[in-house]
């Protein structure tokens, strides 16, 4: 999402006030750098791709490095809500790559 600064910056042009797509590209163009924007839509896209699918290992990995960053995330205990289990481990590396392109071999556990 925006920094607080560009956020405050897109209040004050009036972004958040019922404006139509192209109005709201037109306050974004006008308010930020070229550069702010790039950032803006690497992580909005970043954010999709990683809810959008990937896998379980991509959505592991992704939080993990969002929590490296510093966000205030942690990762979930085994047996909780909402955790992957022991089936979906299962499931995923069956349709595991490796990072060549072949299909991973069954690991021994």
């Amino acid at each position: 999402m925006p920094s607080k600064s560009i956020s405050q910056s897109l209040k004050k042009a009036g972004f958040y006030e019922g404006k139509s797509k192209p109005e709201r590209a037109e306050i974004i163009k006008d308010v930020t750098t070229k550069p702010q924007r790039v950032a803006i839509v690497d992580k909005l896209f970043s954010e999709k791709k990683m809810k959008a699918g990937g896998g379980l290992y991509a959505n592991i990995n992704a939080k993990r490095e969002r929590i490296a960053e510093g966000s205030k995330e942690k990762m979930r205990k085994v047996g909780s809500k909402g955790a992957p289990t022991k089936q979906d481990f299962i499931e995923s590396a069956k349709t595991a790559k490796k990072k060549t392109g072949g299909a991973a071999k069954k690991s021994c556990w």
